[in-house]
């Protein structure tokens, strides 16, 4: 096997059906099949309309990545997967996909977190992660501070969110504010229209005595539907621009102001950001300006890097393969709360697990 394996990494978490290829730390691929169109008239993510969608996408988004790539599947070193967490539906699409290709190819299986990827991809843009790296991870789904060292077998949880995610948040807001869906990129847009401090909203879980790597934007949340619809009633009209402003203001402020606290207590001087909401230009600037003067080095992939793709799942594969860790046995299975400690799902004996359930 070559020094710098050649993995393919298929992901499926969610609504969009990402491939990639990497090389070692080069990526080579990332081919996606987005179905967020199909979503947007229900306001978010349906789990069957999503599943169906990767069902269509899979075989036809592989070829394109490897055709983008320029090799043949036989070339391949190892076909990861994300196993979770994720919307299970659209996990088993993925998970049944690598299996059958890595079958197939006779090559090694890796079920993978996704959380873990998200951390890894930076490796394929800035080179391999220190250890440790302290990582804030801000999506749809997760706003998590996460303690890296060896990325295949090391990351510790510190904080999570309680109730909604940055993102949802965003959706959510985007919403009362009628901008459709997603939120985060046309929320984004608008606030660079108006005055992030036009509007004092709420900072959740800022207080002495909170929990300090825990974050909360559910009250967020409801504080700016409230003013709105206060506005609304008084038949004034709503400042759309200010209120994306001022809201994003308020989640940038309380992440980065967590992230930057994190590193400094756990002596780190490395934050890595990831995640669909890493692409917000807002968050980038106040996560540089901060860690600039905490001196802490900041590392932010590319936006089409932090959303979901192929190309981070390939990353963290072609890192278990280098390192030399036990492939998925092909008995995997999805799990859509796998937890981020389990950074991919080792070989397991079936018949021995089944065996000792039976007793």
């Amino acid at each position: 096997m070559a020094d710098e394996p050649l993995v393919l990494g298929i992901e499926t978490s969610c609504d969009e059906t990402g491939v990639g290829i990497v090389r070692g730390t080069t990526l080579l691929a990332d081919a996606v099949a987005s179905s967020v169109n199909d979503h947007a008239r229900f306001g978010g993510v349906v789990p069957e309309i999503a599943s169906r969608a990767h069902l269509e996408a899979m075989v036809p988004t592989i070829q394109r990545a490897l055709d983008t790539a320029g090799v043949k599947a036989s070339d391949l070193d190892g076909i990861a997967v994300t196993a979770g967490p994720g919307l299970a539906g659209a996990l088993l699409v993925g998970v049944s996909a690598a299996k059958a290709y890595a079958w197939a190819l006779d090559k090694p299986l890796y079920g993978v977190n996704h959380l873990a990827s998200h951390i890894c991809v930076d490796q394929l843009e800035h080179g391999r992660l220190p250890e440790p790296t302290m990582a804030l991870l801000v999506s749809g789904g997760h706003s998590s501070l996460l303690l890296s060292g060896d990325i295949t077998s090391d990351v510790r949880p510190l904080g999570a969110t309680i109730d909604d995610a940055a993102g949802e948040a965003f959706d959510k807001v985007a919403r009362v504010l009628g901008l459709g869906f997603p939120g985060g990129p046309v929320v984004d847009r608008m606030a660079r229209e108006g005055d992030g401090r036009a509007i004092a909203f709420p900072r959740g879980l800022n207080n002495a005595g909170d929990p300090a790597y825990d974050f909360s934007f559910s009250g967020l949340k409801t504080a700016v539907a409230r003013w709105v619809e206060a506005k609304r009633r008084a038949g004034e009209p709503v400042p759309v621009a200010d209120v994306a402003a001022s809201f994003q203001e308020a989640v940038t402020d309380v992440l980065t102001r967590k992230a930057v606290r994190a590193c400094k207590d756990n002596d780190v001087d490395h934050l890595m950001i990831g995640g669909g909401v890493a692409a917000n230009s807002r968050l980038r600037e106040m996560a540089q300006q901060r860690c600039d003067k905490a001196g802490i080095v900041l590392r932010v992939p590319r936006p089409g890097l932090c959303t979901d793709n192929g190309a981070m799942v390939a990353a963290l594969g072609a890192e278990m393969v280098w390192r030399d860790r036990t492939p998925s046995s092909f008995d995997l299975s999805a799990d859509s709360s796998l937890p981020v400690t389990e950074t991919h799902v080792p070989h397991t004996d079936f018949h021995a697990h089944a065996h000792e359930a039976l007793k």
